[in-house]
C-alpha cells in the first residue's frame, strides 16, 4: 500500500506573552528579552481519516496554573467541522499537561504513546519536583484508565501509526517523546512538537531549559531534520513563526494550513 497524502492543520488554543527568553534558551546571551510562546494542537486528515495529534489543556488545568486558555482545545475542532466524539485516534507526543490534558472530552479514541514515557511519568522520577513540574496526575491517571480500558496502544522507537503517518521516539525534552512525520503533498513533514519549541532551538541549537536529557534533546535536533524531507517542513511546538510562515485556513483566526509548505522563508 502506498503512503497516503495528508493534510495537516495546527490549532492554536493558548498563548504566553509574559516569557523572556531565558525561558526559551539554555545559556542565551540575550535572556531578558521578551519571548513569546503558543500552544497548539494538530490536526492531520486523509479522505474520512483523522488523526489527532495532542489535546493540549483545559479550564481546569488553566486555572491550577495560572496559564488562561484561549478557546478549549476540544471546542477548536469546531473550525474543522469535527466534534471531540469523532476523533478515534490520538498520538500523544508527550504527557506534559498542555499536550495531554482534555482527554476526558476524546472518549472514542485510541491513544498513541511511547511506553518510555507512561514508565517515566509514573515511577520514581515523578518524587523529583522539578521532573514532575510539567505532568498532572490527573492526565496521567486518566491515561492509566484509558490503558485499562483497551484504548492504550505502545508505540516502538519508530512506529507506523497508519500509511504515511509514523512516529519516532526523540526523549530530550521528556523521556518518551515522540515527533510524527507526516506525508504531505510538500514531502515528508515532522511535528516536532517539545523536540523543539522553536525554530531557534534546532536550527541555533540552543537547548530548551525544561530537559531530562541534554544529549538526546541535542540529537533530536538532528533527527527531526533527518526525518523531514527539508528543514522549511520542520514544525516547531511552540513557536508563533508558525502563524506568520503558514497560511490561515478559513476565517477563524486559530487555524493555520500546514501541509502546503510555508508561505516564506525564516527570518534570518
Amino acid at each position: 500500500m502506498s503512503d497516503a497524502l495528508w493534510e495537516v492543520y495546527a490549532l492554536k488554543y493558548s498563548e504566553r506573552n509574559s516569557r523572556t527568553r531565558a525561558d526559551s534558551f539554555i545559556f542565551d546571551d540575550d535572556h531578558a528579552s521578551p519571548h513569546a510562546m503558543d500552544y497548539f494542537i494538530w490536526l492531520l486528515r486523509s479522505g474520512d481519516q483523522t488523526i489527532l495529534v495532542d489535546t493540549g489543556y483545559d479550564e481546569t488545568e488553566a486555572a491550577a496554573r495560572g496559564r488562561p486558555i484561549l478557546r478549549a482545545p476540544q471546542a477548536a475542532l469546531g473550525a474543522l467541522g469535527l466534534s471531540p466524539e469523532v476523533i478515534d485516534r490520538i498520538i500523544i507526543t508527550h504527557l506534559h499537561y498542555d499536550h495531554a490534558g482534555s482527554l476526558q472530552d476524546f472518549p472514542n479514541a485510541r491513544l498513541y504513546l511511547q511506553p518510555a514515557e507512561m514508565a517515566f511519568a509514573t515511577g520514581p522520577c515523578m518524587c523529583e519536583g522539578v521532573l514532575k513540574m510539567p505532568y498532572t496526575a490527573d492526565h496521567i491517571c486518566q491515561v492509566v484508565q484509558a490503558l485499562y480500558s483497551g484504548r492504550v496502544e505502545f508505540t516502538g522507537q519508530d512506529s507506523l501509526v497508519a500509511p504515511g503517518v509514523t512516529v519516532h521516539q526523540v526523549g530530550g525534552h521528556a523521556r518518551g517523546l515522540q515527533v510524527v512525520r507526516v506525508k504531505t503533498v510538500s514531502g515528508w513533514m515532522v511535528l516536532a512538537s517539545d523536540a523543539t519549541h522553536y525554530y531557534e532551538n534546532f536550527l541555533k541549537r540552543k537547548p530548551f531549559p525544561i530537559v531530562v536529557d541534554l544529549e538526546d534533546m541535542l540529537t533530536g535536533f538532528d533527527t527531526i531534520q533527518t526525518l523531514a524531507s527539508s528543514t522549511e517542513l520542520v514544525v516547531p511546538g511552540h513557536d508563533p513563526l508558525v502563524t506568520q510562515l503558514f497560511v490561515a485556513e478559513g476565517h477563524s483566526g486559530f487555524v493555520w494550513r500546514l501541509d502546503n509548505g510555508p508561505i516564506k522563508p525564516l527570518p534570518a
